[in-house]
């Protein structure tokens, strides 16, 4: 790592190990920042490492951003090899779903603590690095559930619209002190994961439901993330903004009547 290079802004992205969270770190790195990489899976972490091939602009750090001892650790080390830290994006998220009277309360705490603790206990982490900058970002990564509600997502979506209202919070608060934080919050994007556990009828369901009949992508996301990041957004703050493919703005539209429409 590089210890001589303190003009160039560094971004912490949590959950950057794969899907968003990597493309995210993609978008930073080729806009001119040194990027950290935090996440839980140390495996996916390493891959994800020699992928990017960057030893000197990229630290990776493994950690469980519920912990409030692995985080001030993260934090530390971030300190010590960077000094500086320009833009934070919460990113680290975890989902179950299942039915709001099937869904155990170690589960609920489970999402909880990840979505939500994480998100409080890191920017309390890195505010202080964020000083340094003079002018810096928070974007925390909410989703369409946080603004509607949906099927098996009592967990997943109440967190979600926790993390929504904490971005105000912050926003209100962190201001004052030159920090940013908006949320964005993603509709349906085409990760591996989406690939494993939506099935046709699913995919068919959201092409339907989406005006722009398909899913995001994963550099999509990051695109917008880094604008919220960047001084073109200098007047941004405390916005929720939807990355969906007009999803939320559609509501309840009925796939028929589109249809006639469409005809």
């Amino acid at each position: 790592m590089k210890l001589d290079e303190p003009s160039l802004p560094v971004a912490v992205i949590t959950g950057g190990a794969r899907g968003i969270g990597l493309a995210m770190g993609k978008w930073f790195l080729a806009h001119g920042h040194r990027v950290v990489l935090v996440d839980l899976d140390s495996e996916a972490l390493g891959l994800a490492d020699a992928a990017l091939d960057r030893a000197d602009d990229v630290l990776v750090i493994t950690c469980d951003v519920s912990s409030p001892q692995q985080v001030q650790s993260a934090a530390e080390k971030v300190e010590t090899v960077f000094g500086r830290v320009d833009a934070l994006v919460n990113n680290a998220g975890v989902a179950i779903f299942k039915p709001v009277m099937d869904t155990t309360f170690e589960e609920w705490r489970h999402v909880m603590a990840t979505n939500l603790d994480g998100a409080f206990l890191c920017t309390q982490a890195f505010v202080p690095l964020m000083l340094k900058s003079g002018s810096a970002s928070i974007v925390n990564i909410a989703s369409i559930s946080g603004l509607r509600a949906s099927t098996l997502r009592a967990a997943y979506g109440t967190s979600k619209a926790a993390l929504i209202h904490l971005t105000k919070q912050q926003a209100v608060e962190l201001g004052n002190i030159g920090i940013r934080v908006n949320a964005v919050a993603p509709g349906p994007v085409e990760t591996e994961m989406a690939k494993l556990v939506h099935s046709a009828a699913i995919r068919r369901d959201y092409h339907d439901a989406i005006p722009l009949g398909r899913y995001g992508t994963t550099e999509e996301i990051a695109a917008v993330t880094g604008f919220l990041c960047s001084a073109a957004a200098s007047f941004v703050n405390g916005q929720v903004l939807a990355v969906d493919g007009g999803f939320d703005a559609a509501g309840v539209g009925l796939p028929t009547l589109r249809g006639q429409q469409d005809a």
